[in-house]
């Protein structure tokens, strides 16, 4: 995959590990950068007993001897305060010696304009924003915001934001057309750095209940999360740990008994499949209940498959197939490709004002006159020789 879109020219990649096991990551820096891409690493930020100051301090470390193109510091929960941006932006930057240092952060709590300020006070020079209705939300901070604010600091932002409100004008027009949500700014939410659970994540937890006519059980199952989490040994919550402690606390609310079904990846963390700094900080207890089942010890025996890429081509279609067809063959699946070769035309938003649009079409055609008419008014154009 990133050989395909190497070919195309994009040269630049951000990766993660959910663990910031910067000792895979650097493993992978190596193999992309054969294939000619260059690397930012992520160090992700998380609260818990085990994500002190030292940890972070450690993980820049580890970071930095790697030699990455860029580090980014990443507040994927939005959970930094300002005090915390500082104290913890400041540390990283003592530890990664003239490797240069981004920041990015999520709005779900309310703080991440205020943090961006801070991490450029500390030094930061590249900070990561949205265009709205993009922005705010769970999103990024928005640019204009975020430049604005700099300006009154006395900062210089290296950014055109002349360009920037059309792009603005169209995403709002397409929003509003089809009632789509646009970001906005949100409250502080102290409850937010119990369970930790990402902001999209929620809504889905809480759709989901509803299906089954569970809503009100949202709050317990969110305070559920927040135990299960320790229990599991403080993963980061995001992808896909958010989602295996978020759906495991779900499962025990519901059923009433803790731990009585296991979803499979849960049962693969704690066999350490998801990395053995999962498993090895697990409860002792709960670790045990989940293994002391048939299911685990058939996950257990399964060996997964590593077939070579001819195997792959061949599965999906054979050796006619186009490296970009046979990727979207294998990540979206075949019958999605075959609907989307049939699909209708994609819906385009073209016309914001649609008169100024109308008129511009018209103009480019070889037309003796046109005519329009709109109730009562009625309009003649005519080329004349």
């Amino acid at each position: 995959m990133i050989q395909t879109v190497a070919n195309y020219g994009i040269d630049l990649t951000r990766t993660s590990n959910a663990w910031n096991d910067f000792e895979a990551l650097g493993k992978e820096a190596k193999e992309l950068k054969k294939l000619g891409m260059e690397t930012v690493m992520n160090l992700i930020y998380s609260i818990s007993p085990r994500h002190t100051d030292e940890y972070y301090a450690q993980k820049a470390r580890d970071a930095a001897a790697l030699k990455p193109y860029r580090l980014c510091f990443k507040d994927v929960g939005g959970m930094l305060t300002p005090d915390r941006t500082r104290e913890l932006v400041s540390l990283i930057k003592r530890n990664i010696d003239d490797i240069p240092l981004e920041f990015h952060a999520h709005c779900n709590n309310g703080l991440a304009p205020f943090n961006l300020l801070e991490a450029v006070k500390e030094g930061v020079r590249i900070v990561h924003t949205a265009i709205p209705p993009l922005a705010n939300g769970s999103s990024q901070p928005s640019v204009f915001n975020v430049a604005g604010n700099l300006r009154a600091l006395g900062y210089k932002p290296l950014v055109n934001l002349d360009a920037l409100p059309p792009v603005r004008e169209h995403f709002s027009w397409i929003a509003k057309r089809e009632g789509l949500p646009v970001g906005a700014p949100r409250e502080f939410d102290q409850a937010w750095y119990g369970h930790q659970v990402p902001g999209g994540m929620i809504s889905n937890l809480r759709h989901q209940l509803k299906l089954m006519g569970k809503e009100e059980k949202l709050q317990e199952v969110l305070e559920e999360t927040a135990q299960v989490r320790a229990e599991l040994g403080y993963p980061i919550m995001v992808t896909p740990f958010a989602q295996f402690v978020g759906s495991q606390a779900a499962i025990n609310v519901i059923l009433g008994e803790r731990y009585k079904e296991v979803t499979d990846p849960v049962i693969q963390y704690a066999l350490g499949l998801w990395g053995k700094e999962g498993s090895d900080h697990m409860d002792s207890a709960v670790k045990a209940k989940i293994l002391d089942r048939p299911r685990a010890r058939e996950i257990e025996k399964i060996e997964y498959p590593e077939p070579a890429l001819e195997e792959v081509r061949k599965q999906y279609g054979g050796p006619h197939l186009s490296d970009e067809e046979l990727l979207l063959r294998f990540y979206a699946g075949p019958e999605f490709v075959d609907a989307l070769k049939g699909a209708p035309p994609r819906k385009e938003y073209l016309a914001r004002k649609p008169l100024v649009r109308l008129v511009e079409e018209l103009g480019k055609k070889k037309l003796g006159h046109v005519h329009i008419r709109k109730g009562d008014f009625s309009l003649t154009v005519q080329r004349t020789e």
